[in-house]
């Protein structure tokens, strides 16, 4: 008990105050300097110069529309000669921030609501009326199953259901993909920016490109980095892959548009730069489920006032739109307090230079001895002379 007394009245009725002591050693001298010269370059090379501590930052704000073009023809046994444009392969015609071209298809013409036999498969193979339940309906199945057992073809039997018939059969995805020309088609991207905090704002047509020069320029990293037409195969290639491979399953690319504008110069020094890159994993050796696809139908009746309709199992490649980016502009308020924080980091140098003098270097209780010095209470020190 009297020791946490003592211990408590050293707290309360003691004060401390710094003591300069110069220390003239050429080691802890040079130490110090060292220390506050990495502090400095720190402060100044990092702090203001690189990361531009003396601005204040604000995060861009983004619209984005997109236009594809291009045209191309096919000869099917299926669908006869066809011509395809943009309003065929662009599904849906609009979306936020992204496109999706169809490469490929599986389609089923002409299905009609009725009875008709499954697709072979482990599930649905049978040999009489006993191997179907009716009334099931799994989630892979194609409609609900009536119980009977019916001929698929000459040698092979499967469950009978009620669908829209003939059901998809999409066990085979054509290769090469049908719309392989859609590596020539091309991609314009009108992008806009804004910066709230400092009103400023631009877009990716820059001031200088012409309605001349945007009808025949295409992207290209080296001779044309300012072109927002992109062509769809070069698109692929610049992130590594192959157009003609992932034309067949599709997936997903990002077209990344990245906007960092130093505000205290020119406005025309803000530039978009474009970089591209596959979203979806690719993995070979685990290549379950791959590539991006989704189903749409066509309606229609015949003069009879039966309901037909075209069912289309589309594969294709989703561009996604990535835009991001950062402004500065000059501001007081982060320049002082970057200016402050270097100032009192200065001081790690001396707390580094106390800690080794006073606990790591051979004199160190010669150098604590200076360092430290007792005084007690000047009018305690009278009364007890005087007591004497």
């Amino acid at each position: 008990m009297a020791g946490c007394c003592s211990v408590l009245a050293a707290f309360l009725f003691e004060y401390d105050t710094p003591r300069i002591v110069l220390i003239r050693s050429r080691k802890v001298g040079l130490m110090n300097r060292t220390v506050q010269l990495l502090i400095l370059a720190y402060v100044i090379g990092w702090v203001f110069v690189w990361e531009k501590g003396y601005q204040e930052v604000d995060s861009v704000v983004s619209s984005i529309t997109t236009k594809a073009k291009g045209v191309t023809v096919t000869n099917t046994s299926k669908l006869g000669f066809r011509i395809w444009d943009v309003a065929d392969y662009v599904i849906p015609a609009q979306e936020e921030n992204s496109l999706f071209v169809m490469t490929n298809m599986i389609i089923t013409v002409n299905q009609t609501q009725g009875f008709c036999p499954e697709v072979p498969d482990k599930t649905t193979v049978c040999t009489t009326d006993a191997d179907c339940t009716a009334g099931s309906a799994g989630t892979h199945s194609s409609g609900v199953a009536t119980g009977r057992c019916v001929p698929f073809n000459g040698t092979v039997k499967t469950c009978e259901v009620a669908a829209w018939c003939p059901v998809e059969d999409d066990r085979h995805v054509p290769k090469p993909a049908f719309l392989k020309a859609a590596e020539n088609f091309t991609l314009l991207v009108k992008n806009n920016i804004w910066y709230p905090k400092f009103n400023f704002s631009k877009r990716n047509i820059l001031p200088n490109i012409t309605t001349a020069y945007l009808k025949s320029c295409v992207y290209d990293a080296a001779t044309d980095p300012f072109c927002p037409i992109f062509r769809l195969g070069k698109i692929v290639q610049s992130a590594g892959h192959s157009f003609a491979d992932m034309a067949v399953e599709g997936g997903i690319m990002g077209i990344q548009i990245k906007w960092n504008c130093n505000l205290d110069r020119a406005a025309s020094h803000c530039l978009p730069r474009y970089s591209f890159r596959r979203l979806d994993t690719r993995d070979l050796d685990h290549n379950v489920s791959p590539g991006y696809n989704f189903r749409f139908a066509k309606y229609y009746s015949d003069p009879t006032g039966t309901e037909h309709r075209t069912l289309i199992k589309a594969y294709g490649i989703r561009f996604d739109i990535i835009v991001f980016g950062k402004a500065g502009k000059f501001n007081i308020i982060p320049t002082m307090i970057n200016v402050g924080s270097g100032l009192a980091l200065l001081g790690v140098a001396t707390v580094l230079c106390d800690i080794i003098v006073l606990y790591c270097m051979k004199k160190r209780y010669y150098y604590r001895e200076k360092k430290y010095k007792y005084v007690e209470d000047y009018e305690q020190g009278i009364g007890s002379e005087m007591d004497r």
